[in-house]
């Protein structure tokens, strides 16, 4: 492994990872709702141990409507329903079950467990050091390289201040679009969601546009 793979095996690999969680998890593949998720990882523990105290629907629906009832009563006029005490199973409605936009919204998956985020980023991490050391290429570097070097700045404080901004850009674009390259690019141009598209063609589009500058005007 002494090269970087040709595109089409990057983009076959890439294609099997996605459509693999698709199909594991039935959700979207995105490195940036992972980090953000990870360093806010106080708040989604929390949020995971309120949805597990919720796991029966059907329990929570009659606690909605029992504490509903309690607080404001019912209606004048209102058939009364009856009380059936909490635990116990309400009668099915004469339609035999939920209707379909009901069972939709209680069967939609939620965000993946936190702990799958996390071994995301961590194999993320280990997956470009062993490619690494298996081409023979790894080495520690404290810049960007001669190419950064040459196209935009030598100067190591301003390379940082640089690459500090660009990171703060970065974040801030990947949460106002709602996504990342993955998130956006593979996932969702993957499931032909227009959104995607549309934020996949902006900010590949601003990526080829900044390149031409640089190494064709600047």
């Amino acid at each position: 492994m002494s090269t970087y793979w040709p595109w089409w095996a990057g983009a076959i690999g890439l294609a099997l990872v996605t459509i693999n969680y698709a199909l594991i998890t039935d959700r979207s593949f995105g490195v940036s709702a992972a980090w953000d998720r990870v360093l806010h990882w106080r708040r989604e523990r929390r949020l995971e141990r309120m949805e597990e105290e919720f796991t029966d629907d059907q329990a929570l629906v009659e606690a909605l409507a029992a504490a509903t009832a309690e607080h404001f009563g019912t209606g004048a006029g209102a058939p009364a329903a009856p009380q059936v005490p909490y635990g116990e199973s309400q009668p099915p409605p004469p339609d035999g079950g939920r209707t379909a936009d009901e069972t939709a919204s209680v069967t939609s998956a939620g965000p993946a467990p936190l702990v799958t985020q996390a071994a995301l980023l961590v194999s993320v991490f280990l997956g470009g050091l062993i490619a690494a050391f298996a081409s023979g290429r790894f080495q520690l570097r404290y810049d960007m390289g001669p190419g950064f070097r040459d196209l935009v700045t030598a100067d190591p404080v301003t390379m940082v201040a640089l690459l500090f901004l660009g990171g703060v850009l970065v974040g801030f674009g990947t949460r106002l679009a709602g996504g990342c390259s993955s998130g956006h690019g593979l996932n969702g141009c993957g499931r032909l969601r227009p959104v995607s598209i549309v934020a996949t063609a902006v900010f590949f589009g601003t990526a080829v546009g900044v390149s031409f500058l640089l190494w064709k005007v600047i």
